[in-house]
């Protein structure tokens, strides 16, 4: 087993990994309070906290000791946490990958002169897996659309991509209805344009074709209700109201809990 960190691969960097167990869920964090003269608490429902990844490396004897710390040190600036967050794939379950960065110190044990092995623990701010090969959805037609979802277990914070022409009147809209929640795009939207729903970031921006960002899409949207897609089926709804619709691509952006 190993893993790949920031496109690299433990075994490119001399490494042997593996993973010696799986955190089923992270930590929760449980919304309690007390009432007073009420017996026990009233529970306002909990959440999960980040996740952790431990893995169990080994470096092969080399043939000298300074040999074995320059892999160490080819790891040290290959796993170096100051840069950021960086992507994950695990070897075991190679369909997803997670979002982390070393979260302590890695002493390293010298288990013969030129051999040794540590721990590696990762800590993923965001606890979600996320699909490689993400599921995506195109509606090119008004009416009502079933996207269904296979990938993950959980439900999922799409990304939205609209094409179509609407103006700056109050009159003129696009509605989107996923799963009987409306959100309603009043524009304006040129030919040529894009307007990009994020989700996972609560965001909108307009594009062109070329990706490039022209200016922010908040405006755009009538409230904040942005889309979630479930696990399985769903249902979305696409109408036109003296506007004109191009197209719908969905990024599913499916995971795991």
């Amino acid at each position: 087993m190993g893993f790949i960190y920031n496109g690299i691969s433990s075994q490119s960097m001399k490494i042997r990994a593996r993973l010696t167990g799986w955190q089923v869920s992270p930590a929760l964090r449980n919304s309690f309070e007390t009432v007073p003269g009420k017996a026990g608490i009233a529970d306002f429902g909990c959440d999960i906290s980040e996740r952790t990844i431990t893995i169990s490396c080994g470096v092969l004897p080399r043939r000298s000791f300074a040999e074995l710390v320059s892999v160490l040190d080819n790891a040290a600036e290959w796993l170096n946490p100051a840069n950021g967050l960086k992507q994950i794939i695990l070897d075991d379950v190679p369909d997803r990958y997670f979002m982390a960065r070393l979260s302590e110190a890695v002493d390293c044990e010298r288990l013969l002169r030129t051999a040794g092995s540590f721990e590696l623990r990762f800590v993923c701010p965001d606890p979600y897996a996320y699909a490689l090969e993400d599921e995506t959805f195109t509606l090119s037609a008004t009416g009502t659309h079933v996207a269904e979802r296979l990938a993950g277990n959980a439900d999922s914070e799409p990304v939205y991509l609209l094409k179509g022409v609407i103006s700056a009147s109050s009159s003129s809209y696009i509605s989107l209805i996923t799963n009987g929640e409306e959100l309603r795009i009043t524009g304006p939207l040129s030919e040529g344009e894009t307007l990009v729903i994020v989700s996972g970031m609560l965001t909108a921006k307009v594009t062109d074709a070329a990706g490039n960002t022209l200016r922010n899409g908040l405006p755009c949207l009538q409230e904040l209700n942005f889309p979630v897609l479930r696990k399985g089926v769903n249902n979305i709804g696409i109408s036109a109201v003296n506007a004109t619709f191009t197209e719908l691509k969905i990024q599913a952006k499916s995971r795991w809990r």
